[in-house]
């Protein structure tokens, strides 16, 4: 068994404590610094705690120490803190992190470790950076790639059409920090909540718009060899128009506090959520102008035997399956590694990243 300690008792890391010790093949040390938190987590054999603020390098150092690997599913501005801990400690580092600071903090202490650093493991960026990356080897030359990510109840019911399904604080991350784009071959910033679109799947008309953090490095790594890349969450119609309107109009986007205390107080949360994923590319391939595109649902549903809504599923699977790949020796062990450099083929043949198969979802829907 492989010891892991993963940072934070919210709802996305005891999902991925109950995963990896449903397996057998991992012993889990759940971190947080609130023992109510920590009150919550799933009772198993195969998982402890332990109360550790991470701002107490020392107490953290010492709980990694001698651990295979830390998993961080801790807020996207203490990321940083854990990262430093585990270059210390002398232990493979994971996160879901979808900031684009952090990342490059990460990418930096990578460059003096011994160990592997991956941050950016969940669903966006992440899985959707896997996919994008495995359909744009399928072109002798890219012309564009377009990434959209949403999770969204399966039941909307206000004007925003939104239930809270994850982070507070990493949504209003996402909806206000700059994004990056490739525009006519350059890599740029553009602001958030921009140059909305509308799209249709499975007869569902979707709005999507330009938010923080969604393309992780692949914007890098194809940088020069793509025209057009950009990443766009997800919503319902008419989401985006009364966003703005909270945050320019009512100027919430310098009231962080304020937004997040409206948010948790006046959106309920859900477990009866869907996560839409939407990946086009076009580009030439013998001497053909040709398009592909991934598209995929994903439902809440039982995941190592207890009921998990879809961002937990899709989230938790994500970080889970790359450290699977990492102990197998399907990863480099050493240095900064990127999403891209995952093989979407290994990553749905896993047992985590087979909740995103296709041919496995329409098996559960049929069943």
């Amino acid at each position: 068994m492989k010891d892991i300690v993963v940072i934070g008792a919210g709802k996305i890391g005891g999902a991925i404590a109950l995963m990896l010790a449903e397996t057998g093949d991992y012993k889990v040390v759940v971190t947080d610094r609130s023992p109510e938190q920590l009150a919550k987590i799933d009772r198993h054999a195969a998982i402890s705690t332990a109360a550790v603020d991470i701002t107490d390098r020392a107490a953290l150092v010492d709980v990694l120490s001698g651990k295979f690997a830390v998993l961080s599913a801790a807020p996207f501005h203490l990321t940083g803190l854990v990262a430093e801990a585990a270059l210390e400690a002398g232990v493979h580092y994971l996160d879901l992190t979808e900031d684009v600071a952090t990342t490059k903090k990460v990418e930096e202490l990578a460059q003096n470790a011994k160990t592997a650093f991956i941050p950016q493991c969940g669903l966006a960026p992440g899985f959707i950076s896997i996919v994008a990356n495995d359909l744009a080897k399928r072109f002798d030359s890219l012309d564009s790639v377009r990434m959209r990510v949403g999770a969204l109840p399966q039941y909307p019911s206000n004007a925003l059409n939104y239930n809270l399904t994850w982070s507070t604080d990493g949504l209003i991350n996402e909806y206000i920090e700059p994004c990056e784009a490739i525009v006519e071959g350059k890599l740029v910033t553009v602001p958030a909540m921009e140059e909305r679109e509308e799209f249709s799947l499975d007869g569902v008309t979707y709005e999507a718009f330009n938010t923080s953090g969604g393309l992780g490095t692949l914007a890098k790594t194809l940088s020069g060899r793509v025209r057009t890349m950009n990443y766009r969450t997800i919503r319902y119609p008419g989401h985006q128009a009364i966003i703005k309107a909270l945050l320019n109009d009512l100027n919430l986007k310098n009231r962080r506090d304020v937004l997040k205390d409206l948010f948790e107080n006046a959106l309920p949360a859900t477990m009866q959520d869907v996560v839409v994923v939407f990946v086009t590319v076009c580009g030439w391939r013998d001497g053909r102008y040709m398009q592909e595109t991934y598209a995929n649902k994903v439902y809440a549903g039982i995941v190592a035997g207890k009921k998990m809504s879809a961002i937990q599923i899709t989230t938790a699977a994500g970080i889970t399956t790359v450290l699977d790949l990492l102990a197998n020796g399907k990863l480099p062990a050493k240095g900064f590694v990127c999403q891209e450099e995952i093989d979407l083929a290994d990553f749905l043949a896993n047992r985590f990243g087979q909740v995103y198969s296709l041919e496995k979802i329409r098996m559960r829907e049929a069943g």
